[in-house]
């Protein structure tokens, strides 16, 4: 397995698993496993992991979790590249496949998907300092794709009555209830994340269906986190 100058490889639960990642550049965060944990899966699904990274949400799913299979869509050739490498790695060929793509032109078809389950950049454009590291700033603010890209491909790619789960900040879960219901996308499950117990929620972590029912599961929070 070649690993480039620049790379490292960690190793996460409990030698399940050796991640190839950069030293310097975009590095996966807790919110990805969070994500992994919480969306709902079965064992004969067909997953989406919509801007793969390096593969982390598609891995944990593949060791895990009972899933059927699991083909991520990453936008960065290098992120793409060492998803491909994780995969080979941790030898889950049969239970994952990377594509270089872009969510906004999707290399899938339609209604491909049970699931689909996405951390997508979430920090507005406009707000904030944009990393100088091109792959950390695409990762983080919505500069590459916005919102209602992430949710059209998320539409496009469900089956009805299929799931799509995503982790966004807390003080956007408005905007999100809203625009997941243009998408015919009925928030279904909802778990807020807090840094502590004084402290304001900073993350929440929503699952709709398409073309569901209404009716909101609210799980019990999540804190340490965020």
């Amino acid at each position: 397995m070649r690993i480039k100058p620049h790379e490292t490889i960690d190793t996460f639960f409990n030698g399940k698993l050796r991640i190839i990642q950069p030293r310097q550049g975009y590095r996966f965060s807790v919110d990805a496993l969070l994500l992994a944990e919480f969306v709902s899966i079965k064992s004969e699904d067909f997953v989406v992991d919509l801007g793969a990274g390096c593969g982390i949400i598609s891995l944990f799913l593949a060791v895990e979790r009972e899933v059927s299979f699991v083909v991520g869509l990453e936008l960065q050739e290098e992120l793409t590249s060492q998803a491909k490498r994780n995969i080979m790695l941790n030898e889950l060929e049969k239970k994952i496949a990377v594509i270089q793509g872009d969510l906004r032109h999707l290399p899938m078809a339609p209604g491909f998907a049970n699931v689909v389950v996405c951390n997508p950049p979430y920090r507005q454009g406009k707000s904030g300092r944009i990393n100088p590291d091109l792959s950390k700033a695409i990762a983080r603010h919505e500069i590459a794709v916005s919102l209602n890209d992430t949710l059209d491909a998320g539409k496009a790619l469900l089956r009805p009555g299929g799931r799509l789960a995503l982790i966004y900040p807390a003080n956007r879960l408005t905007e999100v209830f809203a625009k997941m219901r243009t998408h015919e996308l009925e928030p279904k499950r909802l778990q807020i994340i807090f840094p502590d117990s004084a402290s304001h929620a900073k993350l929440a972590m929503i699952e709709g269906r398409l073309q569901g029912k209404s009716g909101l599961k609210i799980l019990p929070p999540i804190f340490g986190q965020g």
